[in-house]
């Protein structure tokens, strides 16, 4: 079916429980994991409220709780299962509905636990029928029955879904779905397909809407975003070329030219898909930041050959060395895995090594995750818990010296700052972030939200900046 048609079928079953509800009842949802999980919430969100519900953040008021899932690390099922088991008693007392979705409904090893363990458990869905929604939601409303919709082949671009963004300044967009790299650690190919990418159109006319709506900021989403139509040019997949976009680094040209819209980031690229063409992309457009996420994951050639990450060392430096020439002011962020599998004490030296000569700006760090089904879980040489952890220690010591350190070069400069709203921790102050995403705290009235203004920073405090106007 096409997809348009089977978007308005999912508009009936909206007005189909709009109706059916009548009064105004409430939703909660919890999203776990990444960027891509958080825009997939929004949609969500979308859908529930064109349906008459209310968003909450009181469990305990809420009519309908939806939990859109994450499987990249282990701790996202212990949360889950755990708040599962405190939403048994509000289910025999209140009847709510309870819906679940994401990427750990992907695995099969969990639907079955949650079908034996937590039978209260009213939708199950995947990432391929988010869209279905509404049609589920009904289904199990009319019929009083549970329900599981989930397929295994890689899902459908749906364009047009409802969709309820958290901020009005900053909004992500995805760009494409599904990733065809494979690394040994990672479940995602497994629970969210192929590389499938948007039409450029209809990239375009979102961020072409955003910016008549007021935001200010864009970010570009996918699992390995720089080989945005990669797949479809190399396979001869007919897509529907816009503006002359056939590339990612075409993409940024034309999105750079939609007035309104003044910051432009995109995550997450893939260092072997980073060509020069993005380079020139991020070094001469001026509304792209200049901060570039660029995992690392590990710092040993080993080890990122056994991840299959398809770079070395060497080739991981060259690059970023190519990207400081280029880009003026470049800061970089990146990703890093602790302990995988068979990594040896003198393996993460490595992963130190490239850590102290880059002085990244910002570092995610992981220990490693056993995910069932992925080549890294069969791996032998699995490192001990608390080895992961000694090592984590000690990269998070390194990181967080050079945070300080790197801080201390903003002191006394002057920074663009897209102010975000109040500062979570003292409302007489405002909080924003610079080019390169760093938090600023400052004293300024409310009517700056939403500008981009300029601050002088005038100290560090390590996990953020204190600026005045």
């Amino acid at each position: 079916m096409n997809t348009s048609i089977e978007v308005k079928d999912q508009q009936k079953y909206i007005e189909k429980v709009k109706n059916r509800n009548n009064s105004k009842l409430k939703y909660n949802i919890l999203t776990m994991g990444c960027q891509l999980n958080e825009n997939d919430s929004e949609k969500l969100c979308g859908m529930l409220e064109e349906m008459g519900y209310i968003k909450t953040d009181n469990q305990n008021e809420a009519d309908l709780t939806l939990f859109n899932t994450c499987c990249v690390r282990e701790n996202a099922e212990d949360k889950l299962f755990g708040k599962l088991g405190e939403l048994k008693k509000l289910k025999q007392e209140k009847g709510i509905i309870i819906a679940i979705g994401g990427c750990m409904m992907q695995e099969k090893h969990i639907t079955d636990k949650i079908k034996q363990s937590y039978p209260f458990v009213d939708i199950i869905f995947g990432t391929h029928t988010l869209h279905k929604f509404p049609e589920d939601l009904y289904k199990v409303l009319d019929k009083k029955e549970k329900l599981e919709d989930i397929i295994d082949i890689d899902g459908k671009i749906y364009e047009g879904l409802p969709i309820k963004r958290d901020s009005k300044i900053k909004a992500s967009v995805t760009i494409m779905n599904g990733c065809n790299n494979f690394c040994t650690y990672c479940i995602v190919p497994y629970v969210r397909g192929r590389e499938r990418s948007r039409n450029p159109k209809d990239i375009i006319n979102e961020v072409e809407q955003l910016a008549k709506e007021g935001y200010k900021e864009i970010t570009l989403l996918g699992q390995n975003v720089n080989s945005y139509l990669r797949v479809e040019r190399e396979k001869n997949i007919k897509f529907e070329e816009y503006q002359g976009v056939n590339s990612f680094a075409t993409l940024l040209r034309e999105i750079n030219k939609i007035d309104g819209i003044e910051r432009i980031r995109f995550v997450s690229p893939h260092p072997k898909d980073f060509t020069d063409d993005v380079i020139d992309a991020i070094a001469n457009y001026n509304k792209i930041c200049k901060l570039v996420h660029l995992p690392l994951q590990a710092g040993n050639n080993n080890v990122l050959k056994n991840m299959n990450r398809k770079y070395t060392k060497e080739q991981y430096l060259k690059l970023v060395d190519k990207m400081k020439n280029k880009i003026e002011n470049l800061t970089l962020s990146t990703d890093i895995i602790v302990g995988f599998p068979g990594e040896t004490d003198e393996e993460f030296e490595d992963t130190l090594d490239i850590v102290k000569k880059v002085k990244f700006e910002q570092v995610y760090m992981f220990i490693y995750s056993r995910r069932i089904g992925t080549p890294g879980d069969k791996m032998a040489n699995q490192i001990p818990e608390h080895i992961k952890h000694k090592r984590f220690n000690k990269l998070k010591l390194l990181v967080e010296n050079q945070i300080v350190e790197n801080n201390k070069k903003y002191v006394g400069t002057i920074q663009k700052v897209l102010v975000e709203g109040e500062s979570k921790n003292n409302k007489e102050l405002l909080t924003g972030r610079t080019d390169s995403n760093k938090v600023v705290i400052f004293k300024g009235n409310k009517d700056l939200i939403g500008q981009i203004i300029k601050l002088k920073i005038i100290s560090e405090h390590k996990w953020y900046l204190k600026g005045e106007i």
